[in-house]
């Protein structure tokens, strides 16, 4: 049997975990449901397993039968605070729904670690298994590395790989070497000044002005300091000032930016030049400015080989034809940059977008209708599974 064969073979059993866990969507870090689902799965194979201490993580892992490194496959388990609108005979029946593809994520590595467990003759090293909850707040991969996540096996992992699904054409795989995501800043800025009367404006040093002076001058920092191939996207999101009487200049007014880059040279940069370039624009009218930046994801970087490897391991198994390269980075963020951070590995993404279902007009990631194909499954956990044979095969 081929590990294609075998994967289909699991496919139902699969499928089953995936619809249970989509019924059942959990928020966050604290996934107890989710957790013991994905505990029974892989309690049969008979892995050494890790909890979390401070979240519903799940370390596992399928020991080799000879000496070697460790190879880290990672699946995210959280859902979203949306009501499901699919229709879907399984759909969630409250205010939260799998609507980013993280149940499949969960189903496809637990296939991955049946095939696995089933190879173990032919593993030189271990297979670290990563399920993580909290990937939708951008911490939980960072408290699985805080509580020793990369130290399980007592051999740091030497690759590390993750796939997530994506509507479009089904089955094909993508990504590219270097940045494949965006890094994710949180930029919150509060102007005070003096307020008073609006009839009187030169008795007060007004913050509003300045506030609405910083919208333009936050774009035109990003446009003028930053190379446009490695390019940085800045939104205002929120602009507050004011309170209920509306003759009334306030002393504040607060503005909050959401920030994306493709570099870790550019992260660096925006946390740096940024928060003195508003206190300046603020002294300048002779008020103060609080800055507070705070990282939420670091880009995602795939390294190079790390890249043509998969990209060989997928060709072998699926052929040229479902193996694409992402023309461009995507300006979302994923968190599992802070584990390719550390360890050399690729993220990919799966198009699992049903048959039925015109591309034109699927629903993207994180809406309430967005749907995917489960039978996708059986080439995940394949796919998965590859990746570390190939590392991990004398």
């Amino acid at each position: 049997m081929t590990l294609l064969d075998d994967a289909q073979v699991l496919l139902p059993e699969l499928v089953a975990l995936r619809r249970a866990i989509h019924a059942d969507p959990e928020l966050g870090l604290e996934l107890p449901r989710t957790q013991r689902r994905v505990l029974d799965a892989l309690e049969p194979l008979g892995l050494e397993v890790v909890l979390g201490e401070g979240l519903s993580s799940i370390a596992a892992v399928v020991c080799g039968a000879h000496p070697g490194p460790t190879v880290l496959l990672r699946a995210d388990m959280d859902a979203l605070p949306l009501v499901e609108d699919t229709g879907l005979d399984y759909a969630a029946s409250g205010e939260r729904m799998h609507a980013c593809g993280h149940d499949l994520h969960v189903a496809g590595l637990v296939g991955a670690a049946h095939l696995l467990a089933g190879r173990r003759e032919e593993l030189h090293g271990d297979v670290l298994l990563m399920f993580q909850p909290g990937e939708e707040l951008g911490d939980g991969a960072k408290r699985m590395l805080a509580e020793g996540l990369l130290e399980t096996t007592g051999s740091r992992p030497v690759a590390a790989f993750g796939i997530h699904v994506v509507p479009g054409e089904y089955g094909v795989f993508s990504t590219r070497p270097g940045a494949l995501m965006a890094g994710a800043i949180e930029v919150e800025i509060t102007v005070t000044g003096a307020g008073g009367h609006a009839s009187a404006p030169h008795l007060t040093r007004d913050p509003v002005p300045v506030a609405a002076e910083l919208v333009t001058a936050l774009q035109t920092f990003v446009t003028r300091r930053f190379d446009v191939f490695d390019p940085v996207v800045l939104s205002v999101t929120q602009l507050h000032a004011g309170g209920p009487a509306r003759n009334i200049i306030s002393d504040t007014a607060t503005l909050v930016a959401s920030v994306r880059v493709l570099s870790h040279e550019s992260s660096a940069r925006v946390q740096a030049e940024l928060p003195v370039l508003v206190r300046e624009i603020a002294a300048a009218h002779d008020c103060t400015a609080q800055v507070d930046v705070t990282v939420l994801c670091a880009p995602t970087v795939n390294d190079a080989r790390a890249v043509e490897r998969v990209r060989a391991t997928l060709q072998g198994l699926f052929g040229d034809e479902r193996v694409w390269e992402t023309a461009h980075p995507v300006m979302g963020s994923e968190d599992f940059s802070f584990v390719l951070e550390q360890v050399p590995g690729a993220f990919l993404f799966l198009r699992a977008t049903p048959a039925e279902v015109d591309l034109e007009s699927a629903s993207p990631n994180h809406s309430p209708t967005v749907v995917f194909d489960d039978a996708v499954l059986a080439d995940q956990a394949a796919a998965l599974a590859a990746f570390a044979l190939e590392t991990l095969t004398a």
